[in-house]
């Protein structure tokens, strides 16, 4: 069936609809991972969002439940140039368009997305609509009627409603190998050496198969759950996780966290990393385009070591607000934008990136265990 995407500045691009049909609204954004479409599918950090991907063939391997962010998908839609006719991986349990069809998700094929991508990189992210019913002046009028992100609270949709103990599979997927004794598929987990509270804005499942991996047992709690709570619980320390919307909005939270600083170790990613900023007084402005993919450099401003990272945000750190007992710690070599800091009094730091990738490279999944080491160093 043909489909129409539709940006709020008049643009259109036409193609044909893969899974569900009708009419869907969100701010188009751009990814330029290769791989982990089914990751960037079920990230809970895409709500409210259309996501285009870069690469030109998706869907080639299929969906795997075993390597799903969330229980369900949280883009509004999917653009892409080509989708496989095959889903060819022996993991493979699904085809992406039956996914998206059972989730009620519209799915584009056929656009130009490197005329998109060059488009939204010169004129920025915007509000969008995919639709398999609407004329092309109807579109881009719903397109202009959509909710901006500025302003946005995702969050409240995508927490968790009840408190629970992390138990899902956490151990790290391997392929077996007889030269190295690893006999099964599955790397076998260490010793939980650390009670954890890690507050769900939208977390991913692979965050926190990445910390029951580093020796932390953690209690996932709502986004909503005040300071009092948490500390009752006696943490050995907490976890900000990432998630969607504009950090901005999220007042109710900034003074929750504000609390917890000099009560509890903290550690953020992403969006928890843009919380902490506003916990610490500073602020955050909403990006022209975002950074989306796998493929970002970042420079570790203590060691000059340079990362490439897997990052998902579309808002950042303004760092002439940060106070002076804030210390930037690693900013985007291709932006300068601030990627991470750390309180100088406080022990809390954060980083804007995804140390556990899903997808993504795997340099910097040494952060857990620094967080680890912070737990360590704030018991003597």
């Amino acid at each position: 069936m043909k489909a129409i995407l539709a940006l709020e500045d008049g643009r259109t691009f036409e193609g044909e609809a893969f899974g569900h049909t009708g009419t869907t609204t969100g701010e188009v954004c751009f990814n330029t991972s290769m791989t982990g479409y089914q990751e960037i599918i079920t990230d809970p950090s895409y709500r409210g969002q259309i996501v285009t991907m870069t690469y030109p063939m998706i869907g080639n391997y299929g969906i795997n439940p075993e390597d799903a962010e969330s229980s369900q998908p949280h883009v509004r839609g999917l653009v892409i140039g080509e989708l496989s006719p095959v889903a060819s991986n022996w993991r493979s349990r699904q085809t992406l368009p039956d996914y998206f069809a059972e989730h009620k998700i519209i799915g584009i094929e056929g656009v130009d997305t490197r005329a998109l991508t060059k488009h939204l990189r010169s004129a920025g992210a915007m509000r969008s609509c995919i639709s398999t019913e609407l004329s092309a002046e109807e579109a881009v009028q719903a397109a202009k009627d959509s909710a901006p992100m500025e302003g946005s609270d995702f969050v409240k949709e995508v927490s968790t409603e009840s408190n629970y103990l992390w138990d899902g599979e956490s151990r790290e997927w391997t392929i077996p190998n007889t030269c190295t004794g690893q006999v099964g598929t599955y790397i076998e987990l260490p010793e939980a050496k650390y009670n954890i509270v890690a507050y769900d804005f939208g977390i991913k499942w692979d965050i926190l198969r990445h910390l029951r991996q580093s020796g932390f047992n953690v209690t996932v709690v709502n986004s909503r759950t005040p300071a009092e709570e948490v500390l009752a619980l006696k943490p050995d320390g907490v976890f900000l996780s990432n998630g969607p919307g504009d950090p901005a909005a999220l007042d109710y939270i900034h003074a929750e966290v504000k609390k917890l600083l000099g009560k509890t170790p903290m550690f953020g990613i992403c969006l928890g990393h843009q919380i902490l900023t506003h916990a610490f007084g500073g602020t955050t402005y909403k990006l022209k385009f975002g950074h989306r993919g796998g493929n970002q450099p970042v420079k570790d401003m203590r060691t000059g070591k340079i990362s490439i990272t897997a990052q998902n945000h579309g808002f950042a750190t303004d760092a002439n607000s940060l106070p002076d007992n804030v210390e930037i710690t690693h900013v985007n070599l291709n932006d300068d934008t601030v990627e991470g800091f750390r309180h100088k009094k406080y022990p809390a730091f954060s980083v804007q990136y995804h140390p556990e990738a899903a997808p993504g490279p795997n340099d910097a999944t040494y952060f857990f265990g620094e967080f680890a080491e912070l737990i360590e160093a704030s018991r003597k």
